[in-house]
């Protein structure tokens, strides 16, 4: 429980971050504004294809008899449209840190520096850190995907489909929504996905404490681009405590890409938070 309230609160030490860094908070909107505009477009066209899809999907309940095909059907776009709001959570985050990799490095970057301390580098080209960033996201996409397509079939179990799976989603949703932030920082610090992985597995608590709440806030339309340059702020500080930057990184920018091993285990909770 302790994990739970230290990860929330540096999602929160990270809005307080960028309120009062204004200039930083403007500058990490933008990728959230071009992100918002193409899934916004995306969900208006599911939403009105689903119900077209569900018919397209279930031939055999074209005989069936009112109500029951209506609300077959009806159930299963409802399902097909939350697949796919599930995915827009996780894949939100994925893209926009694609499109705004630039912008959330520097933004990371001047986090470390104005909390102190070395200024890690990953010592690559701005392209060869896209290409590992683009690779990592479809490595993390893959394995969401996988859990959404088995929290789909469990959503028609009766019960548990409309009490425990909408849970474990959120949670899904979270911790790779944790994952996918703290990759910004953590990649810097020469941190593999293998190692990214490992680390936030060693700490679930922490990570859904971070992510969960993030992903409830998500769900309210344009609050997504509002809270990410807060939530990249707030994933690097959770980055900072679980693995220091090595002594003289930030001058360390020749270095290749390399793995890193987990760090200390610090405190549940931001400093000062």
């Amino acid at each position: 429980m302790r994990d739970l309230a230290g990860g929330f609160g540096y999602l929160l030490a990270g809005q307080r971050w960028v309120l009062r860094h204004g200039r930083w908070f403007g500058f990490g909107l933008l990728p959230g504004l071009v992100s918002l505009v193409l899934y916004a477009g995306a969900l208006v066209g599911l939403g009105y294809g689903a119900d077209d899809l569900a018919g397209w999907a279930t031939p055999f309940a074209d005989g069936w008899d009112a109500p029951w095909q209506g609300l077959f059907r009806g159930f299963l776009t409802a399902l097909v449209f939350c697949l796919g709001l599930f995915l827009a959570v996780i894949t939100f985050t994925a893209v926009t840190l694609l499109i705004g990799q630039p912008f959330y490095e520097s933004l990371s970057e001047q986090v470390d520096r104005s909390e102190g301390g070395e200024v890690p580098g990953s010592g690559l080209p701005l392209w060869r850190e896209l290409w590992i960033a683009a690779r990592d996201s479809l490595r993390v996409l893959a394995r969401v995907a996988l859990y959404g397509i088995l929290l789909f079939a469990l959503g028609f179990v009766p019960g548990i489909g409309q009490t425990v799976v909408p849970a474990l989603g959120f949670c899904v949703s979270g911790y790779f929504l944790t994952l996918e932030l703290t990759s910004v920082a953590l990649q810097r610090r020469r941190m593999d996905l293998s190692g990214q992985l490992a680390l936030l597995r060693s700490r679930r608590l922490l990570a859904l404490g971070f992510g969960v709440p993030l992903v409830l806030a998500f769900l309210v339309p344009l609050v997504a681009v509002f809270l990410m340059p807060g939530a990249v702020v707030g994933a690097t500080l959770m980055a900072r405590d679980l693995v220091p930057a090595p002594a003289g990184a930030a001058g360390d920018r020749a270095t290749g890409e390399a793995d890193a091993g987990a760090g200390s285990a610090p405190a549940a909770g931001p400093k000062g938070a």
